[in-house]
């Protein structure tokens, strides 16, 4: 065995009991020697490959653990259950993890850059490093749970790729006014409820009526896990007495949703516009509604960033809709900064008239008058 530096790192270098060559490197030595007198020891007393559970662990018993200890996000069924699918997919489930190395995962995250989507599009930058972030926390996972000696991601740089989160498309006054209009009802309280609140898609359709009391919505189950209230404005008001008139006693979710029936009651043909269900998704009557409105480049998600353009536009200070949206950072509300500007200079132009040339002549100090008559003279 053998501990060396190797430019700005230090590695040890040794065959273990089965005859394989394993090197390792470190960013201090001290870790390494450390390292490498454990392994030293384990070898000598013939429990060696004792430690080495990632030469026994599959990518199977891996993905069965992470599933029984995360299956309780929130996020679990639609993202994370897809990511773990495509990641058996790809490393296969009987592969052991020690044979899971850098390499493996760069080329997965190219393999992610050139796969196209069900729309048969080139996935965004943002959506391959959730994935990557997902399976990055698979294996830290396995490191800690002692079913890995050591994370492959750490052999490398990280594989995550810069975003461009510059992105702040908001609808102006004109252009809501194109929407609402284009909007089945169910869709237009949606719509309405994002635009006055700010809130996320799922915290709207999962909206419950005993969430909404004494002028502000209670949110418990929120995106940072952290509760939070939004205050409830008369539009909003108005639009909650209107749907609590359409609903049957006893309705649970705010926004539901049954389609037209009509049948026949005698000579009368009866329709049925009862509300019934709570509405599950809307994102193919919300993309019909944009095209109606003949409005592009804006997805639900950016009825948010409208909700706080506008808030900013009108006076709102940063704090009041930082704490609105729930950002657990000022650093996301502050994209919405330079909307504010054209407000400032406004403020700023009310002291026109505060230094007028009559308040400045009649606080000209005696002597400065004189040296002025002097002169003059």
């Amino acid at each position: 065995m053998a501990v060396r530096k190797r430019g700005d790192t230090w590695q040890i270098d040794y065959i273990d009991p089965s005859g394989k060559r394993v090197r390792k490197s470190f960013k201090l030595k001290k870790d390494a020697v450390t390292e490498h007198a454990k392994r030293v020891s384990l070898i000598a007393e013939g429990r060696y490959l004792d430690v080495k559970k990632d030469c026994k662990t599959t990518f199977k018993d891996l993905i069965k653990k992470y599933e029984e200890n995360y299956s309780y996000q929130n996020n679990f069924d639609n993202w994370k259950k897809l990511c773990l699918g495509n990641f058996k997919d790809y490393f296969k489930e009987d592969t052991v993890l020690s044979n899971i190395h850098y390499v493996d995962l760069e080329t997965y995250r190219n393999h992610l850059r050139q796969k196209k989507t069900f729309k048969d599009t080139i996935r965004t930058v943002a959506t391959i490093n959730r994935e990557i972030s997902c399976l990055h926390h698979l294996f830290a996972k396995a490191v800690e749970w002692e079913m890995a000696e050591q994370n492959p991601f750490d052999k490398g740089k990280t594989l995550l790729a810069k975003e461009n989160n510059s992105r702040l498309r908001y609808l102006s006054k004109e252009e809501i006014s194109k929407l609402l209009p284009s909007c089945p009802t169910h869709l237009y309280d949606i719509v309405l409820c994002a635009l006055n609140t700010g809130m996320r898609r799922g915290e709207i359709l999962s909206l419950k009526w005993d969430q909404i009391k004494d002028g502000q919505i209670y949110l418990q189950h929120t995106k940072t896990n952290t509760p939070r209230q939004v205050p409830i404005n008369q539009t909003l008001t108005e639009l909650f007495k209107s749907i609590r008139k359409k609903q049957k006693i006893g309705t649970e979710h705010v926004f539901t949703f049954s389609p037209k029936t009509k049948k026949k009651e005698g000579n009368l043909t009866v329709v049925n516009t009862e509300t019934g269900d709570r509405v599950l998704e809307v994102k193919r009557s919300f993309a019909t509604a944009m095209k109606k409105a003949k409005i592009d480049n804006f997805r639900f998600h950016d009825l948010r960033h409208t909700f706080a353009s506008h808030m900013i536009m009108r006076g709102a200070s940063l704090k009041e809709v930082q704490e609105i949206l729930g950002h657990t950072t000022m650093t996301m509300t502050l994209r919405y900064a330079h909307l504010s500007q054209e407000h400032k200079v406004k403020a700023v132009n009310l002291l026109d008239g505060l230094t007028s040339p009559s308040v400045t002549k009649s606080h000209i100090c005696p002597e400065d008058k004189n040296k002025g008559a002097a002169v003059n003279g």
